[in-house]
């Protein structure tokens, strides 16, 4: 059977042979059951968390600590060069999101152009089972969130949430015990009412954006004299003056500054794929259309402003050389939430940047468990995964199951990253596989481009191209320095495992249905239904 064209339906086939006595489709059932309840502010918002900025403007000091060279690196450039890099995959996206708008995004788009055996596997690894990583090291930053806003407001004793383990003070029980509480009540909240799931990341997300605005006028408000006032105060040993005079670097200096491009892609700019894996309840054509361009713009304006807000008022050597100095970093939580916090007029808006920051990341954890529910709805859907993921539950309206699973599989990573490797970096290296993933999104757009003509064709290949190159550079990164990108036995032991478990789904899943009747190869040559 060749393979379907964008948008045509699924049809009913004999499965089993000719000797077969009904007639059914190669999917668990003629339709999803889901509905079109998802609006244009939903699905930009749900992108929007995924991007990240606000967890990214929080940990982005645990990246500089490890970096050989700080002199010259310009992390307004740097966010600015990553965006360029990330245009390629925004129009791959927009594309395929408006000809195949289905449950699971790009799931979908890699499964039929490079077939289930490649495909499925690869989604599998590559953004279901990395989400659960992701979403782990999310809920640890919410953690460090939480006591940095407290040691901030001058609550000293809850210093021992902010610092990573390994370090003196830490309290990495407490840090598991706290991120396993949020977690678990966000996934009940899914399970019991899964409409309020996408409002809640709506509301934490547009609080989050407000929050990060406050910030910068905020920052801009003190001026320099504000942000020495405010260094100087901290009795840290460390003075303005010697973290601004203490940098020799340039303006910019090209190696240093590409150095820094995975951070970039681990927490911000490839993740558009949130409101594409949610395609078919979407409402709208305008909001498949403009919904990742304009989370995109937005999430970038967010980032840089406030980067290049910092270094104008505070200076970039002081920026670079504070960002980079582990005594501010780890006893201070130094990072943009902070700064804001430390230089704000009065209690009350120091207050509200620290609730904006502790906000951003729960709504990053609010979009994950929307999001590998619908992956693992749809890779269930195709018979790949068990048909319990694609069970929704009669009562609530909600996937269960997937539930269940993005429970236990997160709570299990987040008890290893903190209490036996001892930090946030320890689950970052597990990022390489997603970016391996993207790249072979870019390869299966270059696929599908066959199918279109004109300048659709093009955009297709030639984006889609790109896409598998920036990638490819971006995984050689990570890979070439372990030290900075977190790349070690837990990291490195996840991917192996997420991707050997993916192939023996795929074998294991074929043969028990093919005593079925079933041949789930006819799944992924055809575009599932809605």
């Amino acid at each position: 059977m060749t393979q379907k064209g964008f948008g045509d339906e699924p049809q009913k086939k004999e499965v089993g042979g000719s000797s077969a006595k009904s007639t059914t489709t190669v999917f668990v059932r003629e339709t999803t059951g889901l509905v079109k309840t998802v609006s244009f502010l939903d699905a930009v918002m749900l992108n929007i968390a995924n991007m990240s900025a606000g967890a990214a403007l929080a940990v982005l000091g645990f990246t500089l600590v490890n970096i050989p060279e700080i002199s010259g690196l310009n992390l307004v450039i740097a966010s600015l060069i990553a965006l360029a890099l990330s245009v390629p995959q925004v129009i791959v996206y927009t594309i395929l999101t408006q000809k195949i708008p289905r449950t699971g995004g790009d799931y979908v788009w890699i499964s039929r152009a490079l077939g289930g055996w490649i495909g499925a596997p690869l989604s599998f690894a590559g953004y279901t089972m990395e989400t659960l990583a992701y979403l782990a090291l999310i809920a640890i930053s919410t953690v460090f969130a939480i006591g940095s806003v407290g040691v901030a407001l001058g609550f000293q004793n809850m210093l021992g949430l902010a610092l990573p383990g390994g370090i003196p003070g830490s309290q990495p029980l407490s840090q598991m015990l706290i991120a396993w509480t949020i977690y678990a009540s966000l996934i009940a909240l899914n399970i019991v009412r899964p409409k309020a799931g996408y409002k809640l990341v709506s509301a934490f997300t547009l609080f989050g954006i407000l929050t990060t605005i406050l910030g910068i006028l905020v920052i801009l408000y003190a001026g320099r004299p504000g942000i020495a006032s405010y260094i100087n105060s901290l009795g840290a040993g460390i003075s303005y003056q010697q973290l601004a005079s203490s940098y020799k670097g340039g303006f910019f200096s090209l190696y240093p500054t590409i150095f820094v491009l995975p951070f970039f892609a681990a927490f911000v700019y490839p993740w558009v794929n949130a409101a594409p894996a949610v395609a078919s309840e979407i409402k709208g054509k305008s909001a498949l259309k403009w919904n990742i361009a304009i989370s995109s713009v937005i999430v970038a304006l967010l980032l840089t402003s406030a980067l290049g807000v910092m270094y104008y008022v505070g200076g970039m050597g002081f920026v670079n050389m504070a960002m980079s100095n582990p005594k501010l970093v780890f006893d201070y939580s130094f990072n943009f939430w902070t700064l804001a916090m430390g230089v704000a007029p009065n209690a009350f808006i120091s207050w509200l940047i620290g609730l904006g920051w502790i906000v951003w990341s729960l709504g990053i954890l609010a979009y994950g468990i929307i999001v590998f529910a619908r992956y693992a709805f749809a890779q269930a859907f195709d018979r790949y995964l068990p048909e319990k993921l694609a069970y929704i539950s009669p009562k609530y309206g909600s996937p269960v199951t997937a539930h269940l699973v993005d429970l236990l599989v997160t709570i299990a990573l987040v008890g290893l990253a903190v209490y036996f490797y001892g930090s946030l970096q320890a689950l970052f290296g597990a990022v390489m596989i997603s970016m391996a993933y993207f790249a072979f999104v870019g390869i299966a757009a270059a696929i599908h481009s066959k199918k279109q003509s004109g300048i659709t064709k093009q955009a297709l290949f030639f984006c889609g191209m790109a896409m598998a190159a920036i990638f490819s550079f971006i995984v050689y990164q990570i890979v070439s320095n372990p030290g900075v990108w977190g790349v070690n036995e837990l990291s490195y032991s996840y991917v192996v495992f997420e991707l050997v478990l993916g192939f023996l789904i795929y074998a294991y899943s074929k043969r028990i249905n093919a005593k079925k009747g079933v041949n789930i190869d006819l799944a992924f040559k055809e575009i599932p239904p809605d």
